[in-house]
């Protein structure tokens, strides 16, 4: 039974509580926005996971993306991701992985993660028909439910759905000749099976049957932006735009049927309409969970896409954007490396923050930036590392400096202007 039903039926989940005191946000409220659908909460029935919330007046969440590539198929390689993202402090997890055994991958990561976990359906279903030898366009509606339920049953917390790449949208963007066409994976193959067999998009057409799954394991439906751009100049375009009004249909067509959704978004977007766009989401849809991957806010940042992303991010966050899928440096490049992932959660989490500090200010007791002030005023460096947010690379940093400036900054040595100011009471 969803989460959703079980608080029309005035039963309360013992974990509502904790997300209350976690939040700083009182039960009442959050009890009536999961209703409303402007909350979701991420646990599959089966799972015993930590539940994580998402959605209006709480903090901005992050996700890591991890799993293997046709090119690079390593278990021990995935779950050593999966500590990093943890040790980051990600707040959950999603495996895209599409080499090797996609099951026994899956079920290693759900055993491991004490984490929401969530999967693309989609993928493993392409994988499976390819490596029969046969065509995408030779996918059968069974086979995409039968994976579906496979995953819930294996206790799947969240699913990116690709359900709003319709005929429609499509034909719009075939009009449109964007410059980067495609860049979801999960659209580029539902749109090859669109076109090749004439028919409508499978997700789209048997939402209804989706809806079953979902509400029936309270799996959250994270309803998959597949015509996002991939270049900024070919952001809010109208293939964009008609395919989030369309998501937005069927966001309240689940919610009307007690089935938690969230929206996903851009991808890569010019800094000066990442407001308005978050803004218009929120208003297309009543206030929907948005799930934003960055956005990016050029093209141009390879190699530094985590730095590129997190400025998209503290942008759309403090728009109204609930949940940050971080970017690693090694987008558009290669699968990254654990270190990567590492790095991606960090620069995720402090576009978070600085978009928290903003949205959440009445929650000011949150945020250790003023403690952390004072401890840099007072040069106690035990406590600076204490309140950081990576005490990780504080601590290496650190380690790096030469003995005789312990005390102060090697930057500045024994010119450290806090260290003068002090002295002259200031």
């Amino acid at each position: 039974m969803s989460i959703i039903k079980q608080l029309k039926n005035n039963k309360i989940p013992n974990f509502i509580k904790k997300i209350s005191n976690d939040e700083k946000v009182e039960v009442e409220e959050i009890l009536n926005n999961i209703i409303d659908g402007k909350i979701v909460v991420l646990k599959n029935t089966k799972s015993n996971r930590k539940p994580v919330a998402v959605g209006k007046n709480l903090k901005t969440k992050i996700n890591a993306n991890i799993g293997t590539s046709p090119d690079l198929v390593d278990i021990k390689l995935e779950l050593e991701k999966l500590n990093f993202a943890i040790k980051a402090k990600t707040d959950m997890v999603m495996d895209l992985s599409t080499g090797g055994d996609i099951d026994y991958i899956r079920k290693t990561i759900l055993q491991h993660s004490p984490l929401p976990v969530g999967t693309v359906p989609i993928y493993q279903v392409v994988c499976e028909v390819l490596r029969k030898g046969k065509k995408i366009s030779d996918i059968s509606v069974e086979h995409i439910f039968e994976v579906i339920e496979k995953q819930a049953e294996d206790s799947v917390d969240f699913f990116t759905i690709h359900c709003g790449l319709t005929k429609k949208n499509l034909e719009i963007l075939k009009k449109q000749k964007r410059i980067c066409g495609i860049v979801s994976r999960g659209g580029a193959f539902l749109a090859e099976w669109i076109l090749k067999n004439n028919k409508e998009n499978p997700l789209y057409e048997h939402f209804d049957r989706l809806l079953k799954i979902a509400k029936k394991y309270n799996i959250t439906l994270s309803l998959g932006d597949g015509l996002r751009p991939g270049s900024i100049f070919d952001a809010n375009d109208e293939a964009q735009i008609a395919e989030l009004k369309t998501l937005s249909k069927l966001a309240n067509i689940a919610n009307k049927e007690d089935v938690q959704v969230m929206i996903e978004g851009p991808g890569h977007m010019p800094i000066n309409t990442i407001e308005n766009h978050v803004k218009l989401q929120k208003e297309l849809t009543n206030e929907k969970p948005y799930y934003l991957l960055g956005p990016l806010v050029t093209d141009i940042a390879a190699g530094y896409d985590h730095i590129n992303s997190a400025i998209g991010a503290a942008i759309a966050a403090k728009a109204g954007a609930d949940l940050i899928c971080y970017v690693t440096a090694a987008e558009h490049l290669r699968l990254p490396t654990p270190q990567d992932v590492y790095e991606g959660v960090i620069a995720a989490r402090i576009a978070a923050h600085a978009a928290d500090i903003v949205k959440r200010k009445k929650f000011k007791d949150d945020f250790l930036d003023l403690e952390m002030s004072k401890a840099r005023k007072n040069l106690n460096w035990r406590l600076q590392q204490k309140y950081t947010l990576d005490k990780y690379k504080f601590k290496e940093e650190r380690n790096k400096i030469l003995s005789n400036t312990k005390k102060v900054c090697s930057m500045c040595g024994s010119f450290c202007a806090m260290k003068e100011s002090t002295k002259i009471g200031i």
